[in-house]
């Protein structure tokens, strides 16, 4: 694709912003945190990963608890499945809000054949914008990394199993460094909790679901 187009043209405008920003502002993790910068990679710009996808909400919203990077729970709301095509397939991604403070953005988070190799293992994530319709474009040109893929400081939760997509993503944003890239959410987890003499250990099991309280089910973490 040209880069003269203009969808291109944005696309790479809004990387080249970002790496600034993670760069030099105050609240980026690498420079509250510490950690010496080097660009973002990213795979190549395609349209082949520009989707329409239609979200199919739940009856009512239900509680969820997304599993961690520090062996905790993210407590969120899902709100229904995102349904697409992709490669011939019919796909689909839950979709959940975080509560209070962040309006009718929404987060979708996702593993898929690309996770740690190409990208970062415990998964990517996606943001979008509740409509009306529950008609979407699923770019995944847009796909970024959890903060914790740069630094330790951040918590961040990794995608359910129901969010592990059977295809390559090559789109979005790649794994930062190589030193940084666990295969799995439960090698996060490990080497965050390992001291640091211990040897590497296999994963654990990923841990049962937990129940919901009285006011509904939920969805499960790895």
């Amino acid at each position: 694709m040209p880069k003269s187009d203009p969808w291109t043209a944005e696309l790479l405008e809004e990387r080249r912003m970002k790496d600034e920003f993670m760069a030099r502002h105050p609240e980026s993790p690498f420079v509250a945190g510490r950690v010496p910068f080097h660009d973002l990679r990213y795979f190549p710009p395609s349209t082949k990963y520009r989707v329409r996808a239609v979200l199919r909400r739940a009856a009512a919203p239900e509680e969820a608890y997304l599993r961690t990077n520090r062996d905790g729970q993210a407590v969120m709301r899902y709100l229904g499945d995102l349904t697409f095509a992709l490669d011939g397939r019919s796909l689909t991604l839950g979709v959940y809000h975080a509560g209070e403070g962040v309006g009718t953005s929404v987060f979708v988070p996702f593993r898929d054949r690309t996770s740690g190799d190409e990208s970062y293992g415990p998964g990517r994530y996606l943001t979008l914008e509740l409509n009306e319709s529950d008609e979407y474009e699923l770019d995944f040109n847009r796909a970024f990394n959890p903060y914790c893929a740069y630094t330790d400081d951040y918590e961040c939760g990794f995608p359910p199993a129901e969010n592990d997509l059977p295809v390559p993503i090559r789109a979005g944003e790649k794994a930062w460094a190589a030193d940084r890239n666990p295969r799995t959410p439960s090698s996060a987890v490990l080497e965050r909790l390992r001291p640091p003499s211990a040897a590497p250990k296999k994963p654990r099991k990923a841990p049962a679901r937990r129940s919901a309280k009285a006011s509904g089910s939920s969805r499960g973490s790895r």
